[in-house]
């Protein structure tokens, strides 16, 4: 154990000082769809699969380094990790802004994603150690709220930003802000104490290597109309996933991710929760992007304004949530955000028709944000509520990357199906069809949100003893 532990002045100025990166980098994940079509003449992309590296890179890039990076935090000190990672990513965001080439684009997106990996566990073991269990679930769930407000916010902002300046603004927004940040964490975030954690190689090789090559199969598949190799990536993919896991259980030393952080089954259902409300989110903003702009003939700011909505309802409600998450049991909270986003969306499926009214797409938009409230916050309290401090960082790391995985996934996923259905129905009709993705991957995160334990649940966080208040 290393370093000296200081006392913030205030956790919630230390809080709302790093939540300015997780709000951009969060941002970044939603606001390039809505300047697709216009990134797509202007860089000369001749097809959907190509455009959609674009996202997915982020998204990858992303994903695959934070099963690590939250032990990175416990080693260097989270404080020093999150100010890295907001660096890479605002320089990464000047690159996006001056690409000339689509190939430039996609990799300085890359650049972005491994920026957002080294932050973004960063913020949620920084507020598990310095709130107290009492006020721990107000925060996350303001910790919740931002995820869910800079989701959707990301396309009013490309909206704006597209029709005013250009498509390259989307990114060189960041630059200024990224400086903002990274001053005010320099001030109000205070320096953790460090453990010297061995880093489990061979489970950083399987576990990068599996999720690349089951993304990029996935991604490529449609556009190479399944050839026995994109068949072969995916299986290649799956069989170091699979190696992955069995390392993790025969490992004498420290693995990536110790296994018994999965002994807590709040925490496994709140990740496998999370991961399908990040799949949930790509896959059903594409479709709804490209209807409003093809099919209605709107601009980037019209259409990102039949989102606006969500962001705006869910900014209201999360306070509320944010009362009662500490006092009620989880399961009937995450239930019922479940069941109101499988409503939402087969409404949306339903609205997406070439003549339909647009309150009959603004209603639906509104109950979604509603819902997601009592997902996206409630979730991110409860996932690391009953672990012992030694299993913070890493549970932070995987409760991340799931999340991030199932954005990649549901950004791959709908490209494919808009890829196929577009092919063979017309423009509206294949539309509404592939909404009917989300909406089978919010059912079965609405039947998986059914197995959280609400045993004992309000009297063990009235009673817990702060034991992540330091590090370990």
């Amino acid at each position: 154990m290393r370093g000296v532990t200081q006392a913030p002045r205030s956790p919630w100025g230390a809080m709302w000082a790093m939540l300015v990166g997780f709000a951009i980098v969060l941002l970044d994940a939603t606001i390039v769809p809505v300047a697709n079509p216009t990134i797509m003449v202007a860089l000369g992309i001749d097809d959907y699969d190509t455009l959609m590296w674009v996202t997915s890179a982020y998204l990858l890039a992303g994903a695959v380094p934070l099963l690590f990076t939250g032990r990175l935090g416990d080693r260097f000190g989270p404080k020093r990790v999150y100010l890295v990672g907001l660096a890479v990513f605002t320089a990464a965001s000047l690159g996006c802004g001056l690409a000339t080439s689509v190939d430039l684009l996609i990799v300085a997106r890359v650049g972005q994603g491994i920026g957002s990996a080294l932050l973004l566990p960063q913020t949620m073991v920084m507020i598990t150690r310095i709130f107290p269990p009492d006020r721990r679930g107000a925060a996350m769930s303001f910790w919740g709220a931002t995820a869910a407000v800079a989701t959707f916010v990301g396309p009013l902002a490309g909206g704006i930003l597209v029709d005013t300046l250009g498509w390259r603004w989307i990114f060189l927004v960041n630059v200024p802000i990224g400086m903002v940040g990274m001053v005010l964490a320099l001030r109000l975030v205070p320096v953790q104490q460090t453990h010297r954690h061995p880093f489990d190689i061979g489970g950083i090789v399987l576990s990068s290597a599996g999720m690349f090559l089951v993304v990029f199969g996935l991604q490529e598949g449609q556009a190479n109309r399944w050839d026995a190799w994109t068949w072969a990536t995916i299986v290649a993919g799956l069989g170091f996933m699979a190696a992955f896991a069995y390392w993790q259980s025969t490992n004498r030393n420290e693995p990536l991710i110790p296994l018994r952080v999965f002994a807590d089954r709040n925490f496994s259902v709140c990740s496998i929760g999370i991961a399908a409300m990040g799949f949930v989110s790509p896959a059903m903003l594409l479709p709804i992007v490209f209807y409003a702009q093809t099919v209605w003939g709107l601009s980037p700011l019209q259409s990102a304004l039949l989102t606006s909505p969500n962001p705006v309802v869910s900014g209201l409600v999360a306070p509320l949530v944010g009362r009662i998450v500490d006092t009620r049991r989880p399961r009937p909270i995450v239930g019922f955000g479940f069941v109101g986003v499988v409503i939402s969306l087969i409404w949306i499926s339903v609205a997406m028709s070439w003549d339909a009214a647009v309150w009959w797409l603004l209603a639906p938009m509104a109950l979604y944000g509603v819902a997601t409230s009592f997902v996206w916050e409630p979730t991110a309290a409860i996932a690391t509520r009953g672990l012992p401090a030694d299993l913070v960082g890493a549970a932070a790391g995987v409760y991340s990357a799931t999340r991030h995985v199932g954005s990649t996934l549901g950004s791959a996923g709908v490209a494919v199906l808009m890829s196929s259905r577009t092919a063979h129905a017309p423009f509206s009709e294949a539309l509404s069809q592939v909404m009917l993705l989300p909406v089978a991957v919010a059912v079965f995160g609405c039947v998986v949100s059914w197995r959280l334990n609400d045993d004992g649940h309000v009297r063990r966080c009235a009673t817990q003893p702060n034991k992540t208040a330091g590090l370990r």
